[in-house]
């Protein structure tokens, strides 16, 4: 069984510094993947992954590197339905992990806001990222690792 792989869909990911640190303290490979040159720290478990610029660009390179158990930080709920088909966990920068029970709900509210968005309709966009996000981040991400390690006992 190959070892757990971090993947950080990393544009906007305002949670980098804490997923390098989790993956730390596990000894886990992080890619961070991105349409453009972003700082990371020293490490040989963590590796700056730089794709073309272009819609889904960044979220197909993961997709189709993704296997069961491993772990991909983003927003985007298409990538996060890719990976959860794949066997692996998908976690949004605000801890809110999506499961094959809440993925068909959230691609569903993502269709309506695309359609209201459409329609001209100012929507107001996310709320603001708290401390709590990130501590509810800091949580799941390590919820889904430790899942996956007893897993493979």
């Amino acid at each position: 069984m190959s070892p757990i792989t971090i993947y950080i869909d990393a544009d906007a990911c305002p949670v980098k510094d804490e997923v390098y640190k989790v993956a730390g303290r596990y000894g886990l490979k992080t890619f961070v993947v991105a349409n453009a040159f972003l700082q990371i720290p020293a490490s040989p478990l963590i590796e700056r992954v730089i794709v073309e610029s272009g819609p889904d660009i960044a979220d197909d390179w993961i997709a189709e590197r993704v296997e069961a158990g491993d772990v991909v930080i983003t927003n985007d709920i298409p990538l996060a339905e890719r990976v959860l088909a794949a066997g692996g966990s998908a976690i949004a920068p605000n801890g809110r992990a999506f499961n094959n029970n809440s993925i068909g709900s959230a691609i569903a509210q993502r269709a309506i806001m695309e359609q209201i968005r459409s329609t001209g309709e100012i929507t107001g966009g996310p709320r603001p990222f708290t401390a709590a996000d990130r501590s509810q981040f800091l949580q799941a991400m390590d919820q889904a690792i430790q899942q996956e390690l007893r897993r493979r006992r």
